[in-house]
């Protein structure tokens, strides 16, 4: 009997492809404003999708826009995907502006959820003179070509798509579907998963399957997640001001200090508008350990050596990577990589200072030449007339000399010093 029912559920087991392989949707989010960093995190996530074999990823937009060049990459990335990517404006009553309903129009599939809008397309300059709508033909004209292509490449409405641009065309989902800019109009995410059930992708090409497939949230590294909180445009340009002003009040007011905080916050402000991860990770770490030696060679107070420390732990957390090259790696060995970067870092720089604590102490202790005259020594050897020898006085082994035959662990009385070398007599 045993024997039958083992057999009946390996047997159902190879039937239901289920228990073989269970497949798995990943849902991205892309809120706020597109960024450099909104850039990695696709990447990121586009490579984890791809190492668990994900059927679909499901973009959730809710964003006012962005970086041309940025949303331009972004689309790009999704026409070179292997795994097909759904664009769905989500939740209610979220917008996809500009940049957003670029990345809508550009993807394999296109959803919005109730009460949802996008549009407004056109790019601007943001200047001294505030946000200025660009009007010039070239980069209009290579505009609404490129998004009018997507368009048609996915089945779309290329008019409305240039609409978008020209005109800043606005729709809610009801018009975006009647009008052919997206193919769903759809409340939950649970609810979209049925909707495209055996869709076919004719550009991958590939036959969703997601009926019963699980939901996964992709969750960003801390790096990504650092550089999408620096790369907001408004907190990265505050980070360049106040490092401008942070140098100038540094070196006007020598000692102080702001302008090493100075230099770290046009590091970050630079990093958050979009300079390379890797080199401004590297000028931390070379940065911090410029001032930690500055620190050690010279008399302060531990604020150079707290600056270097704190430059160097930043500079490790930048250079944990976030893509898969070449393999494969699991969310579990990403983290245990992090931890393996941060910790010695910041074990290291715990201990940098405590070092550095106790430096300042020494310098700052006044000297003590005249104090060690009538304090009292414990012999380690001994010590004749003409031969030298150790005494251990106040934790610390001195060298020592004296007139007299004395034994070792024989108690002396310190009466003078030559150098060096303590001068000792027998304790009476």
């Amino acid at each position: 009997m045993l024997k039958l029912l083992i057999g009946i559920l390996i047997f159902l087991f190879i039937l239901n492809p289920q228990f073989v392989e269970a497949k798995v949707v990943l849902v991205v989010e892309m809120n706020g404003v597109i960024t450099p960093a909104t850039l990695e995190t696709f990447k990121s996530s586009l490579d984890y999708a791809g190492s668990i074999n994900a059927e679909a990823i499901i973009l959730t937009l809710d964003t006012p826009g962005g970086g041309v060049d940025e949303t331009l990459e972004i689309i790009k990335l999704m026409d070179r995907a292997k795994i097909p990517v759904i664009s769905y404006v989500y939740p209610k009553g979220a917008t996809a502006w500009s940049a957003g309903t670029l990345i809508l129009i550009s993807s394999h599939v296109a959803a919005m959820a109730p009460h949802t809008v996008i549009g407004s397309a056109q790019p601007v300059e943001i200047s001294s003179g505030g946000v200025i709508p660009l009007n010039q033909s070239k980069i209009i004209n290579a505009l609404t070509t490129f998004i009018a292509e997507r368009a048609r490449t996915y089945g779309r409405n290329e008019t409305a798509a240039k609409a978008f641009i020209t005109e800043n065309l606005n729709l809610n989902p009801e018009q975006a579907k009647d009008i052919k800019v997206i193919e769903f109009i759809s409340p939950s995410i649970e609810e979209l998963l049925q909707q495209v059930d055996g869709l076919n992708i004719s550009t991958i090409p590939k036959t969703l399957d997601t009926a019963d497939a699980e939901v996964a949230k992709f969750s960003p590294s801390p790096k990504l997640q650092f550089l999408n909180l620096i790369s907001n445009p408004l907190l990265a340009s505050l980070f360049l001001l106040i490092g401008i002003y942070a140098i100038i009040f540094g070196v006007s007011s020598p000692g102080v200090g702001s302008e090493i905080a100075g230099v770290v916050l046009i590091v970050l402000g630079l990093l958050g508008l979009g300079f390379n991860v890797n080199i401004l990770a590297i000028f931390l770490l070379i940065f911090g350990a410029a001032l930690i030696l500055v620190e050690l060679n010279t008399p302060g107070f531990g604020i150079l050596g707290g600056g270097g420390i704190i430059a160097i732990i930043i500079g490790s957390v930048l250079l944990i990577p976030t893509t898969f090259p070449r393999y494969f790696i699991s969310e579990e060995f990403q983290k245990s990589m992090i931890a393996a970067v941060v910790a010695p870092s910041i074990v290291f720089g715990v201990f940098l200072a405590f070092a550095l604590k106790k430096v300042i102490e020494i310098r700052r202790k006044k000297p003590k030449v005249g104090e060690l005259i009538g304090e009292e020594a414990i012999a380690v050897g001994k010590i004749t007339r003409g031969k030298k020898g150790y005494v251990m006085y106040a934790g610390e082994y001195w060298e020592a000399e004296s007139d007299q035959i004395i034994k070792p662990k024989e108690r002396v009385i310190i009466v003078g010093k030559s150098g060096p070398i303590l001068v000792v007599k027998k304790k009476s």
